[in-house]
């Protein structure tokens, strides 16, 4: 079927969601865990699900990269960690599958050195901008664990100024799981103000994201789509609130998409979503995107906590297959 037709049926079953039913994963080759001094790979039986980047010089964050969908094809760009021919090469700092905040306690780890420029001219133009660069660092792993249905890392990270003064920390729990024909992450971080208050600023760049792939993007004009829980579709999903939002478009000939879930214990549930027509996929509870739903700067007291929680979802083009909605039900129910 050519991507027009199936686009089309995609947006007309859009509430013909199936039933609910329990994570099968019976039928399931088993995961595994491998670690180095930069990463952590995760397997599902013999193929590569997803790999976390946890120590990279190059960058001021840890991602998941490179992220493969239920068919093994990667659902990320691979732009800047790798060159691909076609690849659309803009906003270095778009890393896969990220959390980043351009405003935490006055520092940014949503951008990097590089997104200002690489050469000399560009990085003094911007030196007052650079000075604001913070990062994440990891801390610890506290749990790494593989089954015969899942995988579990739970990541220590500490958020640092530029001179390397910590401002926050979190808890990030990442769980890998496979249901049927799609691969799923619950990815859930605790926030804590350990060492004082600390203000997260209301900013349009922030949140948990993924950048998919350029053939994917609604602006390659090849039948990519962005369609929310509520409905709203490409462009004028950004900015909205919505329980769950999909992106789905080609990747090497077939028609793929990656779904969002964002769950009701998560801070300012539901979220607004920084989704963008040229591939950029952000949960984003802190920037006012929509004057009619705001947000706003929110602080964090010494010893206080906020909580983000979010399911990936990668899965084919059929939304009956999929059962994006069927899914979130799953998902607020416990499963």
């Amino acid at each position: 079927m050519r991507i027009q037709n199936v686009l089309c049926a995609i947006l007309i079953s859009v509430c013909a969601y199936g039933p609910s039913s329990q994570l099968t994963n019976a039928a399931a080759p088993a995961f595994s865990l491998s670690k180095s001094d930069t990463r952590v790979v995760i397997k599902v039986g013999d193929q590569v699900f997803a790999e976390y980047i946890f120590d990279d010089p190059a960058t001021n964050k840890t991602y998941l990269w490179p992220v493969h969908g239920p068919t093994g094809k990667s659902m990320t760009r691979s732009y800047p960690m790798k060159d691909i021919e076609g690849e659309v090469k803009d906003h270095y700092h778009h890393r896969g599958l990220w959390f980043g905040h351009q405003d935490i306690g006055g520092f940014n780890s949503w951008a990097e050195a590089k997104s200002f420029g690489k050469d000399e001219k560009s990085q003094l133009k911007n030196q007052d901008r650079l000075k604001t660069i913070g990062k994440q660092k990891h801390r610890s792993f506290t749990e790494m664990t593989a089954n015969a249905n899942e995988a579990v890392i739970v990541s220590e990270l500490d958020y640092l100024s530029s001179d390397d003064k910590k401002n926050l920390s979190e808890v990030r729990t990442m769980i890998f799981r496979v249901d049927g024909e799609t691969r799923i992450i619950d990815f859930n971080q605790i926030f804590i103000a350990t060492d004082g208050e600390v203000t997260f600023g209301d900013e349009k760049d922030a949140g948990l994201c993924i950048r998919v792939p350029t053939t994917m993007s609604v602006d390659s004009k090849k039948g990519g789509k962005i369609i929310n829980s509520e409905g709203v579709t490409d462009k004028e999903a950004w900015g909205k609130r919505a329980k769950w939002c999909d992106y789905i478009g080609p990747v090497e000939d077939e028609i793929l998409g990656v779904a969002i879930l964002n769950h009701p214990k998560s801070f300012r549930h539901p979220t607004t979503w920084h989704v963008r027509t040229y591939g950029l996929f952000t949960a984003n509870p802190f920037g006012t995107l929509d004057p009619d739903s705001p947000n706003g700067p929110h602080t964090l007291k010494a010893g206080e906590k906020l909580e983000l929680r979010h399911r990936f979802i990668f899965h084919n083009a059929d939304f009956n297959t999929a059962k994006i909605e069927a899914a979130y039900q799953r998902y607020i129910g416990g499963n």
